[in-house]
């Protein structure tokens, strides 16, 4: 480093632009570990975010899109073994190992703050480190929930500025509140030597991502891919807040917020919780097919519920923008996310690009372009055996550009949650739609949630695991202690404003092998028959699993080619199916050993005895 770079960061440590005492103290540390090239504090400006992206256009990070296709955005494309949530490398480093439980990778923190030091150490020389305060929710929120980054990662920057509200303004309001907040460090972990050429998508070999949940910080050291980088994200909305609200008495939870209107006015919001890839982003951005219904969102991917004054359950989205899965998110089955992308403004990460210098991946078009350069830079045409864009590949774009955008997603109060729904990707055995018979009947249905794995993580696709909640990568502490706190929420709760918990499948085949129910805009049929249960207008057969539709209470009205017999086999349950699924279910629970519940072992003993089994 030269005199004056040296110089430059010494000022940086001694002289950071905040009067916030502790967060001045921890940049310090953090660059004395990092020996950065620069310190530079994050504005979220826009002069700033163009600055960068011309910055990362300059390096071969970003490629710029056609402008007039889509307005200032940018195409990234990862090293090809740094394209996921790497969630065996994902730790919980509880004081105790039992605090952890068993669906999380555990080392004591001790021994792990010694490993991550020894990489950090010197791991930013050469790069610039930024320092980006954060605030998830609403800024005028009654209590924000603030973080800082410290990344040496400018593609984080740009992307956490689409992904939460960061800069100046943020770090103000810390400062007048000497608020507490989240330290969330990362590294690509690749230092440059003086004179050392940078590569498009810096990152390491070993990577870590790692949580201290009785101190609340985040270190993440070796991956730029998404979920691992943009620690405002899973890594503090989901593990970190989970732990937060299991100590104060709330949710923090995977899940969507959805607002339906009725023709005669009434409104009702529908919190969602679906594994990755599994249709929890077109539900939340749906297009109704039901003359008079209308849909809004306030979100896609998590929902903070805190408990109201009146005992009712109210959720807040966190984030503010969407890291949607791409695949499969076209304007055939997903026009308002198509509509919001459209505008711009968006960054798009292993996608493949079209020669008039546009975005393509499977599902975006029913038409398929007849060449491509896919994700990895090579010729693509349909002939080619393999997708153009990876499975995970991703789209990041501000929540501000959906037109569907609930108005009340900007109250910091959030709205009142009237029905919960659990969503996994089974072919069998789960109907389209069951009411649970109470809240701890919905718990259970919630905590034996089980869907066929994605490339939203690394490792095997297509393999059905228990995802409970749809926060089995994501619960910050023992598992069983999660669903015990679930459990307790409902005594929180007024018994007449309690949210109806229902399970969904919209990927449930037949014996012929097609969808057992067309999905997409057409769940908001099924969506209809969820708030009729509400208002106690709808029919439905009670089952030894919970209460499904009878075959002419879901509206069928304009959908051609589907009948009330249809519906009946897509809710159909099958004892024989079902004792296997018991089995699995005694083989899920015999891992939470003594932390499970008693009510969900009495509700698994009351569903053996209603199936005879």
């Amino acid at each position: 480093m030269s005199e004056s770079s040296t110089k430059q960061v010494d000022d940086a440590r001694t002289t950071a632009p905040t009067s916030h005492a502790a967060l001045s103290a921890w940049v310090a540390e953090v660059a004395e570990m990092t020996n950065p090239a620069e310190v530079y504090w994050v504005d979220g400006s826009q002069e700033e975010n163009d600055r960068l992206t011309a910055e990362l256009v300059q390096t071969g990070t970003f490629r710029r899109l056609n402008d007039e296709r889509f307005p200032n955005s940018f195409a990234a494309f990862s090293d090809p073994a740094d394209v996921a949530r790497v969630e065996e490398r994902t730790f919980i480093c509880s004081q105790e190992e039992k605090d952890s439980g068993f669906t999380n990778n555990w080392m004591d923190p001790e021994q792990m703050k010694g490993i991550l030091t020894e990489r950090f150490t010197g791991s930013m020389a050469g790069r610039t480190m930024y320092v980006i305060p954060f605030v998830m929710g609403p800024l005028d929120a009654e209590e924000p929930q603030y973080g800082v980054e410290i990344t040496d990662s400018a593609y984080v920057v740009v992307s956490m500025r689409i992904m939460a509200r960061i800069g100046t303004d943020v770090l103000r309001k810390m400062e007048a509140e000497n608020a507490f907040f989240v330290p969330a460090l990362h590294s690509v972990g690749a230092p440059l030597a003086p004179g050392q050429d940078d590569v498009a998508w810096p990152c390491n070999p070993e990577k870590w991502i790692v949580h201290f949940p009785e101190e609340r910080s985040i270190w993440s050291f070796g991956s730029g891919y998404g979920g691992n980088a943009l620690l405002g994200k899973k890594c503090y909305a989901l593990r970190i807040a989970s732990v937060i609200a299991r100590d104060e008495g709330w949710l923090a939870e995977h899940m969507l917020i959805l607002r339906l209107t009725s023709p005669e006015g009434r409104s009702y919001n529908i919190a969602g919780a679906f594994p990755s890839a599994c249709g929890k982003t077109n539900l939340a951005l749906l297009d109704p097919t039901i003359d008079g219904w209308k849909a809004e969102t306030l979100g896609d991917d998590i929902n903070w519920m805190r408990i109201g004054k009146d005992g009712e359950l109210r959720g807040v989205n966190p984030e503010y923008g969407l890291f949607g899965v791409a695949p499969g998110t076209g304007w055939s089955t997903n026009p308002n996310a198509m509509r919001a992308i459209a505008k711009g403004n968006s960054v798009f990460t292993n996608v493949a690009l079209t020669d008039d210098g546009g975005v393509w991946w499977e599902g975006m078009t029913d038409e398929v372009p007849e060449h491509l350069t896919d994700w990895q830079g090579n010729d693509w045409t349909p002939e080619s055996g393999r997708p153009a864009a990876h499975p995970n590949s991703r789209f990041c774009t501000p929540i501000s550009q959906i037109d569907m955008l609930s108005d009340e997603y900007y109250s910091p109060d959030g709205v009142e949650i009237h029905a919960i729904l659990f969503g996994g990707r089974r072919k069998t055995t789960i109907p389209l739609v069951t009411e649970a018979r109470s809240w701890a009947n919905g718990v259970f249905m919630g905590s034996t949630l089980s869907s066929e794995t994605t490339a939203a993580a690394s490792g095997a696709v297509g393999v059905v695991r228990r995802d409970p909640m749809a926060m089995l990568p994501f619960i910050g502490y023992n598992a069983g202690d999660y669903l015990n706190h679930w459990d307790k929420i409902s005594g929180l709760l007024s018994a007449e404003r309690r949210p109806k918990i229902f399970l969904v499948n919209w990927f449930r085949r037949t014996q012929d092998g097609g969808f057992a129910w067309p999905g997409f805009g057409d769940n908001s049929r099924v969506l209809k028959w969820v708030v009729e249960r509400i208002e106690g207008t709808a029919d439905a057969n009670e089952t030894p699993i919970g209460f499904v539709p009878t075959g002419d209470s879901i509206d069928l009205t304009g959908l051609a080619d589907y009948t009330a017999a249809d519906v009946e086999a897509a809710v159909n349950v099958d004892k024989d199916e079902w004792a296997a699924e018991i089995d699995g279910i005694e083989q899920w629970y015999a891992n939470f050993g003594e932390a499970l519940p008693a009510s969900l072992r009495a509700e698994l003993d009351g569903l053996k005895e209603r199936l005879g089994a």
